[in-house]
């Protein structure tokens, strides 16, 4: 499966943007999908997931502020990011786990976009 992310840019702080993620190559229903970010100089981090049962799954630091959701016959999935920091600058990927888990651990994904550039300024 190949996805694309998309819904990235600048935003001052208390923003919101929607990132997507489109999956071509193959139907996403059955995966467990993940978004992550990397931060320059960090490592990457964990940031949603969703089940292929759509049970959702958040960092503690985006809890409350960031929702992520599917929409299978669009073969798509949403991070909605509200109230947006600084802090939550980095490029954002969409990943694919094909046990449909939404889980926190980068190396339970097989498939990973190109990632989307999210910049929060003060």
């Amino acid at each position: 499966v190949q996805l694309v992310e998309s819904g990235g840019g600048s935003v001052q702080a208390g923003g919101s943007l929607r990132l997507s993620c489109a999956a071509s190559g193959r139907t996403l229903s059955s995966y467990g999908m993940g978004w992550f970010r990397q931060a320059p100089g960090k490592e990457r981090e964990f940031v949603a997931a969703i089940s292929w049962r759509s049970d959702t799954f958040y960092a503690d630091s985006v809890k409350g502020r960031f929702t992520t959701s599917r929409d299978n016959a669009k073969n798509t999935v949403y991070l909605q990011m509200n109230s947006l920091k600084p802090e939550d600058t980095a490029i954002y990927y969409c990943a694919a786990n094909t046990q449909g888990r939404g889980t926190p651990y980068s190396r339970e994904y097989r498939n990973w976009g190109q990632g989307t550039q999210v910049t929060v300024s003060s």
